[in-house]
C-alpha cells in the first residue's frame, strides 16, 4: 500500500520516521519542504500529489485552520481523486471542525477518520503512542493495521466529533497536572529541597504519572526543547472551553490552567515543550 503524510512538525515528523522503519514508502508534504529532508520519503510538490500517489492518507497539523487548507487550497487534497482513499487525520482539531472534515471527505468519496493521539515524540518515534478514532467503521477496519503500527492503544469511539473531544478532555487532565508538578516542584525547591530529590518523592508519591516519568528529565536538567509546545495545549485548552460553553458545563481547573499556558506567549517562551511551564512558576 502507498502511504502518504502530510505535516512534519515535532509529532508528525516523528510517525512519518517510524513508518519509514516499519518499511513503509511514503510520499510526504510539508509547508516548509526542508522539514522533509532528513526523511528517507519521496517528497510532493503539493497536498494534490500525495494524494494521487497515496491510497491512505496520514495528516498532522498544527490546527483545524490548517487541517482546512490542506484540504481546499490550490492543489490541496479535494482537487486530486479521492475516491476509495482513506484519510487518518492525528491533527487535534476543533470538535465543530472536526465534522466539516468529514462531510468534505465523504463528498468527495473518501473515508475521513479522526485518529487524535496521546503521547508525544518519544512514543511517536517507537510506534507506542494511544490513538483515538471516529468515523466509518469500515474505514477503521481497512486502517486498523496500519493505526497499530503507530499506537500502543486504539480506541474507536465511533460517531464524529467524539475522538477529538476525548482528545480535548484528556488535555485538560495532562496540561493541569504538569502544571501542578511544575508548582509543587518549585515550591519544594523554595524551602530548600533538592530539585532531584523532590522529582523521586513525586514519582513515587502524589506526583506518581506518566506525565512526570515523560517529562522528569526535562524538569531535572532544564532541557525544555519541545515535544508538545505550549502554544498547542493552549490552542487545546481554548478548544476545551469551546465545548464547555457549548455544553453549559464549568470547568474550573480547565479555566485556570489555560490562562497559565496563555502567560507562556508573553514570557516568549510558547515554542517551547509544554513542561517548560515550570520557568513560570520559578520567575514568578
Amino acid at each position: 500500500m502507498q502511504l502518504g503524510f502530510l505535516g512534519l512538525g515535532h509529532l508528525g515528523k516523528a510517525i512519518a520516521g517510524h513508518l519509514l522503519d516499519c518499511g513503509h514508502n511514503l510520499t510526504v508534504w510539508n509547508r516548509s519542504p526542508e522539514k522533509a529532508e532528513s526523511l528517507k520519503a519521496r517528497a510532493a510538490a503539493s497536498p494534490r500529489e500525495v494524494a494521487a500517489r497515496a491510497d491512505m492518507i496520514c495528516l498532522c497539523l498544527f490546527d483545524s485552520a490548517a487541517v482546512h487548507s490542506v484540504l481546499t487550497q490550490k492543489d490541496g487534497l479535494l482537487s486530486a481523486d479521492l475516491k476509495g482513499k482513506i484519510l487518518i487525520d492525528h491533527t487535534t482539531n476543533h470538535f465543530r471542525d472536526v465534522v466539516s472534515f468529514h462531510e468534505l471527505c465523504a463528498q468527495a468519496g473518501a473515508i475521513y477518520l479522526e485518529a487524535p493521539v496521546l503521547g508525544s515524540v518519544v512514543p511517536a518515534s517507537q510506534g507506542a503512542l494511544t490513538i483515538l478514532v471516529s468515523g466509518e467503521e469500515g474505514g477503521y477496519r481497512k486502517a486498523e493495521t496500519l493505526l497499530a503500527q503507530i499506537g500502543k492503544h486504539l480506541f474507536y469511539l465511533g460517531a464524529r466529533g467524539l475522538a477529538t473531544k476525548m482528545k480535548l478532555i484528556n488535555n485538560l487532565a495532562l496540561g493541569s497536572f504538569m502544571a501542578t508538578l511544575a508548582e509543587a516542584l518549585v515550591f519544594a525547591e523554595k524551602v530548600g529541597i533538592d530539585r532531584e530529590q523532590v522529582l523521586d518523592i513525586l514519582q513515587v508519591g502524589g506526583g506518581q504519572s506518566l506525565v512526570l516519568n515523560a517529562k522528569k528529565a526535562k524538569l531535572l536538567s532544564e532541557d525544555f526543547s519541545t515535544h508538545f509546545s505550549n502554544a498547542l495545549i493552549y490552542k487545546d485548552l481554548h478548544c476545551l472551553q469551546d465545548l464547555a460553553h457549548q455544553e453549559k458545563h464549568p470547568l474550573f481547573t480547565g479555566a485556570v490552567t489555560k490562562e497559565l499556558y496563555a502567560r507562556t506567549f508573553a514570557a516568549g517562551i510558547d515554542s517551547l515543550d509544554f513542561s517548560s511551564i515550570y520557568k513560570l512558576f520559578k520567575g514568578a
